[in-house]
């Protein structure tokens, strides 16, 4: 195998990269020449030869064996702190609750055909109901993400008769062809021809850089624009907090979107199917704003890292269109997937995880501030609960991207057993599972330190 054979379409600009991995460099090249064994290798160039190559998947990094709480393991037996996890480790790998709840599940009832229903999805969605605020009432479940965005756009259709709708630049909500017509990640679009028509995007509200740097009141202004000049619009489909390079919106800012939605008749979709679930120390990230959404699209953690399992919650008023297909799909209702949702969410109110999380933030903050005094390589750290960006920069005035630096501190931390992922091009995205204690978050930030100490001036 050829190691740097993309798996990425050559000449997207590192500018356009919000998702993960740049993985057609060199600096894979040398890490398999000096971590990975030659047993682990013959599995890497089969798992090349068979699978379809595509950005921020190929080629591969190692072969996994096991995993367990906060831990990936590989073949050899190495041992990586996993601060990626796809975003699905809310409660760690294999949580012995959840993995009971599954094979208990497993042996009565693995499988439930459409026409009928099933105790768990009825007791899931009971408490999802319960859960979300106000009169977000109703539910369908759905195996992915993206498919809970397609079911949140339907819906957005139907209820207000519009089919238009608003999203941001460099927002992922899922790699599908009709949710990446909304999204605003250019590597998902890159030769895929007409996409589906009907959507207009702003840049973001980011905080360090950007169009609207350092003023979402411009962003306010230009989203208040767009909506009065397009009355087609009937939903504004956003992250509530994006996950991928950190980016999170001041308390104000949320309040007055949903202003203009309410005097728009605009639905607010949510995205939270990364960062739900205590990630930002609430059940819900929008509670942190004081809102409500008409939609919220949930995912990843719900499945407590074992079972694909997601989900919208919509207004109780929405249910009125019974004669429309929203969903469908085939694993709907999936009775491995609401035990598996049930026992997480069980985890999260037993062992009191947003409380944690909302102390691990606190020592996050000014874990990540020491370190941003000691290393001038560090322009920005942000961050709520345990979802936290360091951004590194060549020079802190200007702001330039100090992208091979990025690349070379992720490789350095691979080695010491850190794993990550790098957002934008340079941004370190911290993601630990929730239930990680003190002392492995202290392992990570040092680890951390080591390698951007380790850069050249």
């Amino acid at each position: 195998m050829d190691p740097t054979t993309p798996g990425n379409p050559p000449g997207i600009a590192l500018n356009n990269r919000t998702e993960g991995d740049i993985n057609i460099t060199s600096a894979r090249q040398k890490w398999w020449n000096d971590h990975i064994s030659e047993p682990t290798m013959k599995l890497l160039e089969k798992d090349a030869r068979y699978f379809l190559h595509q950005s921020l998947s190929t080629p591969c990094l190692d072969v996994l064996e096991s995993c367990e709480g906060p831990y990936l393991e590989n073949l050899a037996g190495k041992s990586y702190l996993d601060f990626h996890g796809n975003n699905a480790h809310q409660v760690g790998f294999g949580h012995p609750h959840v993995v009971e709840r599954l094979v208990e599940q497993m042996y009565k009832l693995p499988f439930s055909t459409r026409r009928f229903t099933n105790e768990p999805a009825i007791e899931l969605a009971e408490k999802l109901a319960q859960l979300a605020p106000g009169n977000l009432k109703r539910v369908l479940f759905t195996p992915n993400g993206s498919s809970a965005i397609g079911i949140a756009l339907k819906l957005a259709r139907a209820v207000t008769g519009k089919f238009k709708v608003l999203s941001f630049w460099d927002s992922f909500h899922g790699a599908s062809l009709d949710v990446i017509s909304v999204g605003g990640e250019a590597q998902f679009t890159l030769h895929m021809g007409p996409l589906m028509p009907g959507v207009e995007r702003v840049p973001p509200p980011v905080t360090y850089r950007g169009i609207f740097q350092d003023n979402e009141q411009k962003c306010l202004e230009y989203i208040d624009y767009v909506l009065s000049k397009e009355p087609g619009i009937g939903a504004f489909l956003a992250e509530t907090i994006r996950n991928t390079d950190v980016q999170v919106p001041s308390n104000d800012f949320w309040k007055k979107v949903r202003h203009l939605c309410d005097q728009y008749g605009v639905l607010l979709i949510l995205d939270e199917i990364p960062i739900a679930f205590g990630r930002t120390g609430k059940m819900f990230a929008f509670e942190h704003y004081g809102i409500e959404p008409d939609i919220l699209c949930l995912g990843k953690g719900l499945g407590g890292g074992i079972m694909p399992m997601a989900a919208i919650i919509a207004r109780d008023e929405y249910n009125r269109f019974g004669d429309i297909s929203l969903g469908h799909y085939t694993y709907e209702k999936s009775p491995l997937g609401s035990v598996a949702a049930l026992a997480t969410l069980e985890v999260l109110e037993e062992e009191k995880i947003l409380d944690k999380v909302t102390q691990d933030e606190q020592w996050m903050k000014e874990s990540l501030k020491e370190l941003q005094d000691r290393h001038y390589w560090i322009g920005d750290i942000r961050g709520i609960g345990l979802l936290w960006g360091i951004e590194l920069v060549k020079n802190r005035e200007t702001r330039e991207k100090a992208v091979d630096e990025a690349e070379k501190v992720m490789y350095q931390c691979l080695g010491e057993g850190l794993s990550f992922k790098i957002s934008a091009g340079n941004v370190i995205q911290l993601s630990p599972a929730l239930t990680i204690n003190r002392e492995e978050l202290a392992t990570a930030i040092d680890i951390i330190d080591k390698s951007i100490q380790a850069l050249k001036p």
